[in-house]
Order: C-alpha cells, then sequence, then structure tokens
C-alpha cells in the first residue's frame, strides 16, 4: 500500500522560504494565506557555539487527522495513499478543523473559496499525475523529499534510514511528515 508523505532534511535547509513561494504560486494562495511557514529556530547556545536551523511547517498528513474526526460534514478526510485533503463543496467554515489541527497550519479562506478551510494538500493534484509537490520540487537545498513510505528505496524511507529523525509533537495524532536534523539540537517537537 503506498503511504505518501514528506521528509526534510533540515542540515539542507537554507531557510529562503522557496517552499513557501512556490506553494503560494502553485496552489493559487492568496495574500496573508500561507500552507507553508519557515521558522527560525534559535539562535540557541553561547558565542561562539550557536545553533540555529530553519523549520519549515506544513500539513503534517497525519496517521490519525484530528481534523479530520472533528468535520462535521466530511469535507476533511483522509485518502488511502495518506494524504490529508478538504473537500471545498461540504465545507461550511466551520473552523472546527482548525481548532483541531495542533500545528496551526489550517487557515479560513475568506478570498477565492470563501467560507472553506485551505491548507497543504501534497500537491494532490501533481502526485495524481505522477509528479512531485511543487515545493520538492522547487526546494535549491533539496531538502524536502517526497515518497512512499512503504517503499524502502524511496527518497523519504532512504533520509529516515540515514539521519537522525525527528517529528513534530504527538497529541495522538502521528503526524507523517519526518524532520532530519544531525548539526543542531532538536527544538521542534518530540
Amino acid at each position: 500500500m503506498t503511504r505518501y508523505t514528506m521528509a526534510i532534511d533540515l542540515d539542507s535547509c537554507i531557510g529562503c522560504h522557496s517552499c513557501a513561494v512556490v506553494c503560494k504560486q502553485e496552489n493559487n494562495v492568496g495574500l496573508g494565506t500561507f500552507y507553508s511557514k519557515v521558522l527560525t529556530i534559535g539562535p540557541s547556545g553561547n558565542y561562539p557555539d550557536l545553533e540555529m536551523y530553519y523549520l519549515p511547517v506544513a500539513c503534517q498528513h497525519c496517521e490519525n487527522p484530528q481534523c479530520v474526526s472533528v468535520c462535521p460534514t466530511g469535507a476533511s478526510y483522509k485518502r488511502e495513499d495518506g494524504i490529508v485533503l478538504v473537500d471545498h463543496s461540504k465545507c461550511v467554515g466551520c473552523q472546527y478543523c482548525v481548532m483541531a489541527c495542533p500545528y496551526g497550519v489550517r487557515t479560513y479562506d475568506t478570498g477565492k473559496d470563501k467560507g472553506a478551510i485551505e491548507k497543504c494538500t501534497l500537491c494532490a493534484h501533481l502526485v495524481d499525475n505522477g509528479q512531485k509537490p511543487a515545493c520538492v520540487r522547487h526546494c535549491p537545498g533539496q531538502a524536502r523529499l517526497f515518497g512512499d513510505l512503504d517503499d524502502p528505496n524511496s527518497d523519504v524511507s532512504k533520509m529516515i534510514a540515514a539521519k537522525k529523525t525527528h517529528k513534530l509533537i504527538d497529541v495522538g495524532n502521528a503526524p507523517s511528515v519526518t524532520f532530519g536534523l544531525d548539526k543542531c539540537e532538536w527544538k521542534g517537537g518530540e
């Protein structure tokens, strides 16, 4: 079975925000709204031994997404391949899923789809055509990897096997996005 996910090599992320910009372009995301954000973690430590890294955060496409379980209309759903999406034709804009998301990565769209919830889709429209998500294709540091977690030869599985990996805090939702970080101390959750 296919389980799509993303792995992000934080040792390779240069904090350029290309992922956030290309995501906005590919998905026609309005001003002030982001499906992907890049946080700066640090600096921490004492001079000259300072540490800092960039942490791209988007939907974690959780194994047990709380946003799906609280949706009263079934608009938020998880595909068999692990991608969590929103069916705008069913979304009533109640924002229960926004409140349930422990990562703050869902947003209420007051623009193009007034009254609908928006979020990272892992560019499902591209994935369904055999392509990688836009943020993965356009990352200049090649820090973002995409693939099938169940395939040991996928880029995602190879990075997980090669690096010290972390996930954002798990509150029973089992986030699927993995972060690789060897050079600094992890401060992003678990």
